[in-house]
């Protein structure tokens, strides 16, 4: 069992939330760019969720999310000093860092959980970053404070201009490109079709573009293969060889239909009310 030991709301409109875990084993050895795998009971499902931060002298690993389903949902409902049953990691590869210079990272919505993160490690690796974040509105920006502490400059986008910029995150680096600024890297995160308008901005100058990709995981050990994405022409899972790739190769197209494939079951998931009083939620 894993406790809870603390938990805030992360925006205005209470959409995204930071909860800490006392885990020790997972703290003394996950890095940026990694994740885990939560399931909060015996009957609950396995659920991946990015490391945000992690103090190794506390023990302690941090994990962002938004209430999108069941799970999340029963999560949310637990407080400090409470427990779930597993919490596994850290899963996946660690970002890569060597050599890089001077790096855009782009953030979109809940994404900037796992963008921020990667920008703090770059920074602490000596590495300029600029940040670059898109949100729909003010009142779900998240993170803002702990972004302007790693990154040398952070543009916010909103979609209805409520604010920072208005537009979007690819509307300021195509912005930032054309005035002269260069960068060794391009790293996206965010919904997949962000982060392939991102790689279609900058291929044609040639600027090397990593993603961190969020297909359908259940194990995270490379065993059930639901993960698997084809990059380069080549089948690839992205538990345990990602979850950070050459956004350039990647399959869009193919990644884009496979995260809905089970979108009209997840509708009716939510929409369905159990008739013999378990809440709708209990097997989740």
């Amino acid at each position: 069992m894993v406790k809870i030991v603390a938990k805030r709301s992360l925006n205005a409109a209470r959409t995204t939330t930071e909860m800490v875990f006392e885990a020790p084993l997972v703290s003394r050895k996950c890095l940026p760019g990694q994740f885990v795998i939560l399931r909060l009971n015996q009957y609950g499902e396995r659920f991946p969720l990015t490391v945000a931060d992690y103090d190794r002298a506390r023990r302690t690993v941090t994990v962002i999310y938004q209430v999108v389903g069941a799970s999340t949902r029963m999560l949310d409902m637990l407080e400090p000093g409470e427990e779930i049953q597993d919490f596994a990691g850290p899963l996946g590869l660690p970002t890569a860092m060597e050599g890089l210079k001077r790096v855009a990272v782009v953030g979109g919505g809940v994404g900037c959980a796992i963008a921020a993160p990667v920008a703090r490690g770059m920074s602490k690796n000596g590495i300029d970053v600029d940040m670059i974040v898109g949100f729909r509105s003010r009142d779900i920006v998240i993170l803002e404070d702990e972004m302007l502490k790693v990154c040398a400059h952070l543009y916010i986008m909103t979609d209805d201009g409520s604010y920072g910029g208005h537009g979007f995150t690819t509307d300021k680096l195509r912005a930032l490109l054309e005035s002269g600024e260069r960068y060794d890297q391009v790293t996206a995160i965010g919904p997949p079709l962000m982060m392939k308008l991102v790689c279609d901005l900058t291929k044609p100058y040639g600027i090397k573009t990593v993603v961190s990709l969020n297909p359908i995981m259940i194990d995270g050990t490379g065993m059930c293969g639901c993960c698997r994405v084809t990059v380069g022409g080549k089948r690839r899972f992205a538990c345990v060889e990602g979850p950070e790739f050459d956004g350039h190769a990647v399959d869009w197209d193919e990644l884009i239909a496979r995260n809905r494939i089970y979108i009209e079951e997840e509708r009716a998931a939510d929409e369905h009310v159990c008739k013999i009083g378990l809440g709708g939620m209990q097997h989740a």
